[in-house]
């Protein structure tokens, strides 16, 4: 009883120094900081996000592009992505410090996922020349998609 008591212990100790933050940094973009591996609950800027910006930035094929992969509530667009969860209703599902994390770096918190690193510029396989050392968005793009993912709250 006593030795399953300590691996008991031992397993609360590791799951609870993982449940930590993470500072990260890297040269010509924002320090920010990872909680609990799962959300970077701080903005990248001190402008709040735009809604109006970020659902442009969600469905520009160059920059957010996220109707290759998700299904949103943006009817103008036709052949929305189903390889990955729908966006309908996702401010109900994800905190505003998770879908920043899922922005900046998916990666965190789901290594095998498809989804790329928006908010990066390490880590890419064969990236063309003149993307390297380049984020996909901004800071600020990310805020404002964000601030537009905020704004679904409706199921499909």
């Amino acid at each position: 009883m006593k030795k399953m008591t300590l691996a008991l212990a031992a397993v609360l100790l590791v799951g609870t120094a993982h449940a930590a933050s993470v500072k990260v940094s890297e040269p010509g973009l924002v320090s920010y900081t990872i909680v609990d591996d799962a959300a970077i609950n701080e903005p990248l800027t001190d402008q709040a996000g735009d809604p109006a910006n970020g659902r442009k930035l969600a469905i520009n094929r160059k920059k957010g592009n996220c109707l290759a992969c998700h299904v949103m509530p943006i009817s103008e667009q036709s052949f929305h992505g189903e390889t990955a969860p729908s966006l309908y209703g996702v401010a109900n599902r994800l905190s505003e410090g998770e879908l920043r994390m899922q922005l900046v770096n998916a990666k965190v918190t789901n290594e095998n996922t498809m989804m790329p690193s928006f908010y990066r510029v390490w880590g890419y396989n064969r990236p063309n020349k003149k993307f390297i050392g380049k984020t996909i968005l901004s800071a600020q793009e990310v805020e404002d998609i964000v601030a537009y993912l905020k704004t679904l709250t409706e199921e499909q």
